[in-house]
């Protein structure tokens, strides 16, 4: 990112250059939610900005991770073109922030009083210099167990609460030709379910110093060379066909009785809510094995630099609509995150999305809240691709846990 500073400053100069304003506000929408519960939401949005006279233009890009949207971000502020609010997370947000290209969004922010609203771990990512650059949207959780309660059923089992319990439980279920965990092969993919490995068996201390801190004794350690110890035992709990699967295929393949667990984050349930299904009923929903951790992740809309007083006025009616009481309740509900302002009623969540909230309340608490790296909290850029790169390499091929650490080593002594 750093590398771009000069070619950006100049195409945000180019987007810079004042247009004719026009009377309704207008903003292009660059986001990456297509699938089910993510496209209901992003409909409502969409929805709720035209009945207040705004024109949307829908710029979405396939894909769960973001990666391909980051790939189109970049080629657009690099044309002097951005668009007025893209879908993004992290210290993305600071980065871009810090190349110039972001816009203030004090005065909305003010206006609503954002700073007695948000949890101050969020402030700390949608913030810039004390100034308010990108208004988030929700909190997702990312450890979590997505089973099916009937598939359990057949061997005796429940939701493991230890790895133990788990390797013992996928065993049962392997014997009775059943797939274990439904698992789709994409890095980043991998690296979510690499994350709850290392949360759950380094804890909270280990996660922060191996994955936030970048700690070498911690990622060269006995306790990593455990974790990928744990993720090749995983990968004789998957099916052959998992190379490339969109992670809602794989949710898909827990609500049609086809796998018995996924490991994923809590937009999984959006997509078992727009099937119908029922929490504790239909599937059950509870924290991979942890002391009491939880993996944040959490998506924002940041404000690009944009010429014209439309595209200007969309970006505050959009930053306004986003953080209200009912687009956070509305838009939660279809997600399957809970709001990131704190003082939504949570009377029509469900109960995973009360346990989400409770859970992250104790955390934020007991200092056991930690951000996620394969979703861009913790980590981003070259970083966290480190991360990815070494963790898939690892996960689909022979290569040994030692060698697995050495490697993350020397990937992240060359992206820092």
């Amino acid at each position: 990112m750093k590398s771009l500073k000069l070619a950006l400053m100049g195409a945000i100069a180019l987007a810079a250059t004042p247009l004719a304003a026009q009377a309704e506000p207008v903003a292009e929408v660059l986001h990456y939610w297509t699938s089910g519960g993510e496209a209901k939401a992003i409909k409502e949005l969409q929805q709720a900005f035209q009945k207040r006279g705004g024109k949307w233009i829908d710029a979405p890009v396939a894909g769960g991770g973001g990666d391909a949207q980051a790939a189109v971000l970049r080629s657009r502020v690099l044309a002097g073109d951005p668009p007025a609010a893209v879908q993004i997370k992290g210290p993305n947000i600071a980065e871009w922030a810090e190349a110039g290209a972001l816009g203030d969004l004090s005065d909305v922010a003010n206006a609503q009083g954002w700073d007695d609203i948000l949890p101050q771990a969020i402030k700390n990512v949608v913030k810039y210099d004390g100034h308010y650059v990108a208004v988030p949207v929700n909190v997702h959780r990312v450890d979590w167990i997505w089973a099916n309660p009937e598939v359990l059923a057949k061997v005796g089992a429940e939701v493991p609460k230890t790895w133990d319990e788990f390797n013992a439980t996928a065993d049962k279920l392997k014997e009775a030709g059943i797939v274990p965990l439904a698992y789709g092969g994409q890095p980043w993919q991998d690296a979510t379910v690499f994350e709850t490995v290392v949360l759950g068996i380094g804890g909270i201390d280990f996660y922060k110093k191996a994955m936030v801190d970048l700690d070498e004794d911690a990622l060269g350690s006995d306790t990593m060379i455990k974790v990928f110890d744990q993720m090749r035992k995983m990968r004789d709990y998957i099916d052959p066909d998992y190379p490339g699967r969109d992670w809602n295929l794989a949710t898909a393949m827990v609500m049609r009785g086809e796998a018995a667990m996924q490991i994923m984050g809590d937009w999984a349930k959006g997509e078992f809510a727009a099937a119908g299904k029922k929490p504790g009923v239909d599937y059950i929903c509870a924290p991979t094995p942890s002391d009491g951790g939880y993996i944040l992740n959490s998506d924002s809309f940041a404000m690009f630099n944009v010429s014209g007083e439309d595209k200007k006025e969309g970006q505050d009616l959009l930053a306004e609509l986003i953080l209200g009481k009912e687009f956070q309740e509305t838009f939660n509900l279809y997600k399957g995150s809970i709001p990131a302002r704190m003082d939504v009623p949570m009377d029509k969540f469900d109960s995973c999305a009360i346990k989400s909230m409770e859970d992250m309340t104790s955390a934020a608490k007991n200092d056991t809240l930690v951000g996620s790296v394969a979703h861009e909290i913790a980590q981003a850029g070259a970083v966290r691709g480190a991360f990815l790169d070494v963790v898939t390499a690892h996960f689909n091929s022979d290569m040994s846990s030692e060698e697995a650490t050495k490697k993350l080593i020397d990937a992240i002594r060359l992206a820092k």
